[in-house]
């Protein structure tokens, strides 16, 4: 039994078959597809951005004893609070360290931001922050 192996491979096709997403040339992607609208912003310069609903600020330094009453009196008396969260630990049920507040206005936030940045809550000093804020202008970002 002699096999010619040479005369087989001629016949056999020297492209592979691409499948898959992506393989043919398709119209799935054209036209607006992959494009998305950019929110109007007030100006382009970096600073604090709005979320949905409110200015959110974030604590951190929050004393792992503290109650949510107590990061709200506390908190309370620079705007009207919408909300609060104050994250609880599952193991232990003691506070993460951590809260974010979120005040109908911008100056409110502000005003708590200055206020009670480094002041001290349950013999514990606490660090107040934007919890969202825009990129510099120039900024790019990474894909």
């Amino acid at each position: 039994m002699d096999v010619d192996y040479d005369a087989d491979e001629g016949s056999k096709p020297t492209t592979r078959k691409i499948k898959g997403r992506g393989a043919d040339d398709d119209d799935r992607y054209a036209g607006k597809a992959g494009k998305f609208e950019r929110l109007a912003h007030d100006d382009d310069e970096a600073g604090p951005a709005r979320s949905i609903e409110g200015w959110v600020i974030v604590v951190s330094g929050v004393h792992e004893e503290a109650q949510e009453d107590d990061v709200f009196e506390a908190y309370a008396e620079f705007g009207d609070i919408k909300n609060l969260h104050l994250n609880l630990d599952r193991r232990t049920g003691f506070v993460k360290g951590y809260a974010f507040i979120e005040y109908e206005t911008k100056s409110e936030a502000a005003k708590a931001i200055k206020g009670m940045d480094g002041q001290v809550l349950l013999d514990q000093k606490m660090t107040v922050g934007w919890a969202f804020t825009k990129p510099f202008a120039g900024a790019r970002r990474r894909r």
